[in-house]
């Protein structure tokens, strides 16, 4: 049964460019969210096996899904990533302290997504 990733992205672009990253390195189920508040919506549907999320989105965002996610028994220990143009050392910082267990700063290499992703999924 494949692993299942949720993609939580505002952006149609940035979606489509993690997705086709992640789809190089073989077989992953991919649940996608626009926005926090719709990931929120999808956690308790899905048994999803990671979660990536940015930070800059409408409703809810990324520091609040992190917080949410990583606060929740059920849902504590699924691995989080967080994608985003927020690069200074305070919002990397914040982003781990919340409990992310990786940051990438937008523009990302697509290998360093796809490594981190097969150390927590491989």
């Amino acid at each position: 049964m494949p692993k299942k990733i949720l993609i939580t992205e505002d952006s149609p672009t940035m979606r489509s460019l993690i997705i086709s990253t992640i789809a190089a390195l073989g077989d992953f189920e991919i649940v996608e969210a626009a926005n926090g508040f719709e990931a929120l919506r999808i956690l308790p549907q899905e048994k999803v096996d990671l979660v990536i999320t940015d930070i800059n989105m409408p409703d809810i965002n990324g520091l609040e899904l992190v917080s949410f996610v990583k606060s929740n028994p059920n849902y504590r220990s699924i691995p989080l990533f967080i994608i985003s143009t927020e690069g200074r050392d305070r919002d990397r910082e914040k982003g781990l302290a919340l409990g992310a267990d990786a940051y990438l700063v937008k523009p990302f290499e697509p290998e360093e997504l796809q490594a981190l992703i097969q150390r927590y999924l491989g």
